[in-house]
């Protein structure tokens, strides 16, 4: 009994003692690398500084785009298509990314109000861009060949339009749709009605191209005729 009583002041002593060796230790620690450490906490205060910083400029960047796009835009309602188009121009240079792009994408969309042949091939500088992500690429390439539907040669832009036109991409309803208009403008309704049914069997395809879809089919069933844009 008079054994196991005197074990709880050994264990206690032990314990204070461990204690203090640890705390001489990180004493010693801190002694031999309290300048690596302060170091260290001034460059992580420093890096969450800078990393707030880049944040802000990256913002106020954005915002300032965003106000040069809507200007951009405004000069174009009010029919100052030279004027837009230089500040898009501008935009575009001043920003390779994000506001530019989509500036670029207006300036095609704005020069193919003028003159199509100009804004299909503005539209075809994007598609070829390799710093343009694929997506937008194929988009570039979609608006090229709409822009072209009505003056180039069939064979020229169906290709493209069918390898957009595949189960898996993005823009397949809209190709889809040029390349049956393509057949439309050419009299061949049996090409026309390929795609028309691919449309048709396609579960996703969008409302307002459904309601469209009644309209050509009709006009295939009627025969060859003269389509417009």
């Amino acid at each position: 009994m008079g054994r196991g009583m005197s074990m709880a002041p050994n264990d206690e002593f032990i314990r204070e003692v461990d204690e203090e060796y640890r705390r001489d230790q990180v004493a010693k620690i801190w002694q031999r690398y309290n300048g690596v450490i302060i170091g260290a906490a001034i460059l992580l205060v420093v890096a969450v500084g800078g990393w707030r910083y880049w944040e802000h400029v990256q913002e106020t960047r954005s915002q300032a785009a965003a106000a040069r796009y809507e200007d951009a835009l405004r000069l174009s309602r009010e029919d100052k298509s030279k004027d837009a188009e230089a500040a898009l121009e501008a935009l575009a240079k001043d920003n390779p990314s994000g506001y530019g792009l989509l500036a670029r994408f207006r300036l095609a969309g704005e020069l193919g109000r003028e003159n199509a042949d100009n804004g299909a091939t503005a539209y075809d500088a994007l598609a070829a861009d390799g710093n343009v992500a694929p997506l937008w690429q194929d988009l570039a390439r979609l608006r090229a060949a709409w822009l072209r539907l009505d003056t180039a040669d069939p064979s020229k832009i169906r290709p493209e339009l069918e390898r957009l036109a595949v189960p898996t991409n993005a823009w397949r309803h809209t190709a889809r749709e040029l390349l049956g208009l393509s057949g439309l403008k050419a009299g061949d309704m049996d090409f026309a009605g390929r795609w028309f049914d691919q449309i048709a069997a396609d579960r996703e395809t969008p409302n307002a191209l459904k309601q469209r879809l009644a309209v050509y089919t009709a006009l295939v069933a009627g025969g060859a005729v003269q389509v417009t844009q």
